[in-house]
């Protein structure tokens, strides 16, 4: 029997591309989400046990990412109840299953873990995989200690979500976005913050004028210059994923699945 999964990708690709130009429908999906943000919609899933505080379609995302990359390490900003990690935890350990590296980890940075969120991963099943480090993301000695555990890392993939500021989130993707090995991605969720109505967060700091999706445009910016090196002193290039964005639709990170390209 002929084996169609390269058609088949091949036809789906194309209506990717059809439905990412299609303005009734991409005009549709951004007052969706304008109106599931007033109710917290990302905030009531589940992953394993803890709450994950993420879309359906960006998790499904972030799973053919580990699937294609096989990171030996995730590193992820922002851990709030520890959902997200215990998500890249299960998808590493499954990829372990399917032949992968059996030793790969998530290492989850927050500025403040509190106690029972802390208890509660240390205490789940997955947490062989998991490594939490506890200091402001952008703290030039968590840097620094990010890197050292980088440094011995085949391949890295970064997830940014924590403070949503343009400096705050400009100053992560400098100091995380040239671990990510070729060919893997650096994620910076919550650019949708640029889109939603002026006054969607009114006890938050980031705003549609300060955001992720303007730190994104700013270090692109930077890459492009061949501002962005490397460890091994090479210039970073990235390009977000335009397939992606047009696939998922519904996502709080259009414009942020970044790819280094070299």
């Amino acid at each position: 029997m002929t084996d169609d999964h390269d058609a088949f990708r091949q036809a789906g690709r194309a209506e990717i591309r059809a439905q990412g130009e299609d303005p009734a429908l991409r005009a549709a999906t951004q007052a969706w989400m304008a109106l599931s943000t007033r109710h917290r919609y990302s905030y009531h899933f589940e992953w394993l046990g803890r709450p994950v505080i993420q879309h359906p379609q960006d998790i499904l995302a972030i799973q053919q990412l580990v699937w294609e990359i096989r990171p030996d390490l995730i590193v992820e900003t922002g851990i709030a109840r520890g959902g997200s990690l215990v998500l890249a935890a299960s998808l590493l350990e499954l990829v372990a299953a399917c032949g992968g590296n059996p030793d790969a980890e998530v290492l989850g940075i927050d500025v403040a873990l509190r106690a029972h969120n802390r208890r509660a991963l240390e205490a789940h099943p997955l947490s062989r995989r998991i490594r939490l480090l506890e200091g402001s993301s952008t703290d030039p000695h968590v840097v620094a200690e990010v890197g050292r555990r980088a440094a011995g890392a085949g391949a890295v993939l970064v997830l940014l979500d924590s403070d949503h500021t343009h400096d705050h989130v400009l100053a992560e993707l400098l100091a995380y976005a040239p671990l990510v090995s070729p060919g893997s991605y650096c994620v910076v969720f919550d650019t949708i913050v640029a889109d939603l109505p002026e006054g969607s967060f009114p006890d938050r700091a980031w705003s549609r004028q300060s955001n992720p999706r303007s730190a994104v445009e700013a270090f692109l910016a930077r890459a492009e210059g061949g501002e962005i090196r490397a460890a091994d002193g090479a210039a970073a290039r990235f390009v977000p994923d335009a397939e992606i964005d047009a696939r998922l639709l519904i996502s709080v990170a259009q414009g942020g699945f970044l790819r280094r390209t070299a």
